[in-house]
């Protein structure tokens, strides 16, 4: 998939959740908040049908093991990111339902968590060094 196809599928799929949830927020719908993260929902499985795409593809390849695996790391972790990303959402639209009577702190859990591994990847990506 080019750059261009990218952007333009998080754009469509970015502009039908802002609409939706914008409608709901004014109360002009009265939809379930499942239906109104669908979009969201949608995009995240593509991407993760991307990734396992990927990470299929880079296990199949005869690749030097220590860029494979790194490389393969990498994936793996931008999978559980998404996956956090996906109980997160879960979670939040349970709560809004009031389908579960939860603390708001316990449905953030993934979200914090998603944060946090997304600062050690940072500071690994910024302050690894390379030994040869």
């Amino acid at each position: 998939m080019s750059l261009v196809q990218r952007v333009l599928l998080i754009w469509f799929f970015s502009l039908g959740f802002l609409i939706m949830l914008v409608l709901k927020l004014d109360s002009k719908i009265h939809s379930n908040w499942f239906l109104i993260f669908l979009p969201v929902w949608a995009f995240d499985a593509i991407l993760i049908l991307m990734l396992v795409a990927r990470m299929a593809g880079r296990c199949k390849q005869a690749l030097s093991p220590r860029d494979g695996q790194r490389d393969l790391r990498r994936t793996a972790w931008y999978l559980v990111a998404l996956l956090l990303k996906l109980a997160f959402c879960l979670a939040l639209c349970s709560r809004l339902e009031k389908l579960t009577d939860v603390w708001l702190s316990v449905v953030c859990i993934p979200l914090w968590t998603l944060l946090v591994g997304a600062l050690v990847e940072l500071g690994y990506s910024v302050f690894h060094y390379r030994r040869d």
